[in-house]
């Protein structure tokens, strides 16, 4: 998985960057920003009005002026950028013909490049329309907006693609990324259904970007700044657009997806693996408490879906399940009493996750363990919520505190590891050698020095390095939200412990 998101080569440093930087760069971004400028009134005015509103047909003249305009516009902010001239092979089917076009891989804010050429809708965050400028160019391009904060808002999305598929194509095509977030190109993940449950016709579109100097995954705002800089800096820019034939059975929603990635991985040459958006998001969310490369919770979050388990229903009852385990105080169960815990049946897949937190492979399990391993999937970000739950679980009735034993299973836990040095970090929040914490202390402790994990926990341990170098924000995408409204199962698998 870190492949999906790690490290990029090291090329800031070379001369070549370092004298367009001084010369080539400021022009570019200059001349961006002005074709950014003269592109917002345009898009403002034409963008007026009601947005669920059908389009008329045939368009006005003076949209089609508009639209003309922006095109040019646009294809001038690329051209200044380095983005001389795109290469399109194959041919885009005709709206009538197929509404949805799906786009892989997604890699980079560069793939806007094919949006800006036929001003297609995408599917987006609803936060993306209130960015200055870029907000009112991307509400000209009708898009379909999606909440992610909204359990609803994903399934007023697949009807309102279902709606204007089925418009015949009086709608604009709909640009759909299907992997849900960007990854840097070395293989394909686990493809959303959302684009393929309205059964319309879909096209696939490849997309390549065969440059030296561009990097591709978005980690953080520090790294698209740094594609930014490095695509500017690069005199030519190439992109490749593919554009691959479609055919009838595209209709099937449960037979595309995987002929759509045959077609796909064809074309590029690349493996698909079963990770997906969700794993991204649990792998790149910052906190004090990162995960690392070997942990054993991406497994896990794959198996709650796979179960049937909503994240979002999981996070309104974790003090529900805490409080169960709580009643258990350590009593380890079996997997009967597990799969009623989570309120599934007994499977395959239940018995993978039981295998997870039976370290001693006596067939028994603590319930505390499958709760704190619950929030860390649920909010991947809220590290100390996570820490809180746990101490109440595992805290002394008169006073919630826990010894280093069981600070030790908390961490392991949370981190999905299965050996964890914590003495240094306990006698460092034990500073009255009482022998026990609170979690009023492990928060001080944590607001104190932020960076108690990579100084206290693995400082001189490889293995512990992070899936992403700093720790970036959790990206949503602004072109691939998250809109299907089942999650995808996962595939059989061989269980990983925490021990393996």
């Amino acid at each position: 998985f870190c492949r999906l998101c790690g490290p990029r080569a090291n090329l800031a440093s070379s001369r070549p960057v370092a004298l367009m930087t001084l010369t080539l760069f400021p022009v570019r971004l200059l001349v961006a920003a002005a074709m950014m400028l003269l592109a917002w009134p345009l898009a403002l005015v034409a963008s007026l009005g009601s947005a669920e509103k059908e389009p008329e047909q045939p368009l006005a003249l003076w949209r089609k002026v508009v639209d003309f305009l922006l095109k040019a516009i646009m294809r001038t902010m690329w051209f200044a950028g380095g983005f001389h001239w795109v290469a399109v092979k194959g041919r885009r089917a005709l709206p009538t013909e197929a509404a949805i076009l799906t786009l892989a891989p997604h890699s980079s804010y560069f793939d806007a490049i094919p949006v800006t050429m036929t001003m297609s809708s995408i599917v987006m965050k609803a936060e993306s329309r209130d960015i200055p400028i870029w907000g009112t160019l991307i509400r000209y391009i009708r898009p379909v907006f999606v909440s992610r904060s909204d359990q609803d808002s994903r399934r007023k999305t697949v009807e309102e693609i279902k709606r204007r598929a089925q418009s015949s194509g009086k709608w604009p095509q709909i640009m759909i990324f299907p992997e849900g977030t960007c990854t840097n190109r070395t293989c394909l993940i686990t493809f959303k259904p959302g684009a393929f449950i309205p059964g319309a016709p879909v096209q696939p579109v490849v997309l390549r970007y065969p440059n030296k100097l561009v990097s591709c995954v978005l980690l953080g705002p520090a790294s698209r700044l740094e594609i930014l800089w490095l695509t500017l800096c690069q005199f030519h820019n190439q992109v490749e657009i593919e554009v691959r034939s479609f055919q009838e059975e595209n209709r099937l929603p449960a037979l595309f997806p995987p002929l759509l990635v045959t077609v796909l991985l064809e074309a590029l040459g690349v493996s698909v693996t079963d990770y997906t958006f969700e794993d991204c998001q649990l792998a790149l969310a910052e906190g004090q408490l990162r995960l690392p490369a070997d942990t054993c919770l991406l497994e896990f979050a794959r198996l709650v879906r796979g179960l049937g388990l909503k994240p979002e229903k999981l996070e309104k009852d974790l003090d529900k399940y805490s409080a169960s385990a709580s009643v258990k105080a350590g009593e380890k169960v079996g997997v009967s009493e597990f799969a009623a815990f989570l309120g599934v049946p007994v499977s395959d897949l239940l018995e993978d996750m039981f295998s997870l937190f039976d370290e001693s492979g006596r067939g028994k399990v603590d319930l505390r363990e499958c709760v704190v391993a619950l929030s860390v999937v649920c909010r991947p970000a809220r590290t100390l919520d996570t820490i809180q739950l746990a101490f109440k679980m595992y805290g002394a009735q008169e006073d919630g505190s826990v010894g280093e034993g069981d600070l030790s299973c908390i961490l392991k836990t949370a981190l999905g590891v299965a050996e964890l040095a914590v003495t240094d970090l306990f006698r460092a929040i034990d500073e009255d050698e009482k022998g026990k914490i609170t979690f009023a202390d492990f928060r001080r402790f944590a607001e104190l020095y932020p960076d108690f994990a990579e100084e206290h926990l693995y400082p001189e341990q490889a293995h512990f390095e992070s899936c992403a170098k700093t720790p970036p924000a959790p990206i949503p995408n602004g072109f691939c939200a998250d809109f299907s409204p089942e999650n995808s199962d996962v595939g059989r698998k061989p269980a990983r412990k925490k021990l393996d």
